[in-house]
């Protein structure tokens, strides 16, 4: 079975092409179309393991970017199909599914209608969500569309978990409470690590930290999620590359009263000018750590990133009344050596201590801690693409 998984963007068209046969899966070729109605838009196009290519093209909107994916994937010289008539499902990532969502959903007009009616919550990811559902739609008539939600995974929370404490008209008749995000990946890891591990993912207790530009924490049990860091947008939680994670919401309210600044402005200053970036300079990991060998802000923006994730890693133990393991994943769980090292000597307190010669391989499945740790701790790679392909396929086979 060939599944197409697409995750479309504002300006981009992220793609992978599977090839499904029981339970393996083929990644036969994979890449992402940038710059979509921009200036100098570019397919970058990987077959199999063959290296990249790069090709400038002209896209000025979603469509016609998925008319030149498509011809690339049927190219005789490059593409991986012989004709498009070969893909039998296609799986779409969508950043918000609001409360109607607890799993993957075929699309339909109704799930349409449900997404769209999310765009409040995000309206800078569920539009071009959209878009590439009714692009897939046009190009691929009869095919089966699969909408995966980043937001899913979590809807598992109790009210305890989800709700704020404002007034409860605000939740019912705005929807506002904690929804999280990053779901696909938590899910993925969090199965994958009970394999890894021989835990049984009905029983088991996980700390799922998907750290990267964009960092949030899961306590999950059971397979089920109790909390998440990230709110009703991807703003709450950790410190991030540019976002600023929790805050004080005088804070806001000080930006707008004090300062005079109006909604879009202290938006931009949140999202786009704090984190990493706001504390150090640097929004990258990479340009932190290296910074903050000879320079005091990255330094600190270093240890508040560290602070905040031992903090939430804390609370998600008591939560979740300990822990069989806690899994790093994300760009920075995954690869950065020097941020897994200040975390894991920081949860002494948890019985849990650092297996230095461990420490020393980026982007592999590996465990951190030393065999006589009370919680594991485990370097698991996650996967989103394969999981919505997953998805997708548990719903058309």
């Amino acid at each position: 079975m060939k599944v197409l998984v697409v995750n479309a963007g504002s300006s981009s068209l992220k793609f992978v092409v599977y090839n499904q046969e029981g339970t393996d899966y083929t990644v036969l070729a994979k890449g992402n179309l940038e710059c979509i109605g921009l200036e100098k838009p570019n397919l970058i196009y990987r077959r199999g393991e063959e290296g990249k290519v790069n090709e400038a093209v002209v896209a000025p909107d979603h469509s016609v970017a998925l008319e030149i994916l498509c011809q690339k994937l049927v190219d005789p010289k490059k593409g991986v199909l012989k004709t498009l008539c070969e893909v039998q499902a296609i799986g779409h990532r969508v950043v918000h599914g609001g409360e109607n969502f607890t799993e993957p959903a075929r699309v339909d007009e109704a799930v349409k209608a449900s997404i769209e009616a999310c765009v409040p919550l995000a309206p800078l990811h569920n539009p071009p969500n959209l878009l590439g559902i009714t692009a897939c739609e046009k190009m691929f008539p009869g095919v089966p569309n699969v909408a995966v939600f980043d937001t899913a995974f979590h809807q598992t929370m109790g009210p305890e978990a989800y709700f704020y404490a404002v007034p409860r008209e605000l939740y019912k008749e705005h929807g506002i409470r904690k929804y999280g995000f990053h779901g696909t990946s938590h899910k993925f890891v969090y199965n994958a690590a009970c394999e890894h591990l021989g835990l049984d993912p009905a029983n088991a207790k996980i700390i799922t930290c998907h750290l990267g530009n964009g960092c949030s924490l899961a306590a999950v049990e059971g397979g089920e999620v109790r909390d998440t860091t990230m709110g009703m947008t991807p703003l709450a939680g950790l410190v991030m590359g540019t976002r600023c994670g929790d805050i004080d919401a005088g804070v806001v309210l000080y930006l707008i009263k004090n300062l005079g600044m109006d909604a879009d402005e202290v938006d931009k200053i949140l999202n786009k000018k704090s984190g990493l970036l706001g504390l150090g300079g640097h929004s990258d990991m990479r340009d932190t750590i290296e910074a903050k060998e000879t320079e005091t802000e990255p330094r600190e923006a270093f240890n508040c990133f560290i602070h905040r994730l031992l903090g939430h890693i804390g609370s998600y133990f008591a939560i979740l009344g300990g822990a069989d393991a806690i899994v790093l994943t994300g760009g920075i769980g995954e690869n950065s050596l020097p941020t897994r090292d200040a975390l894991v000597k920081r949860l002494g307190g948890l019985g849990i201590t650092l297996n230095e010669a461990a420490n020393t391989v980026m982007g592999d499945t590996r465990i951190l801690s030393t065999p006589d740790s009370a919680v594991t701790v485990l370097v698991m790679p996650t996967d989103e693409e394969l999981m919505i392909a997953m998805e997708t396929v548990a719903l058309t086979d």
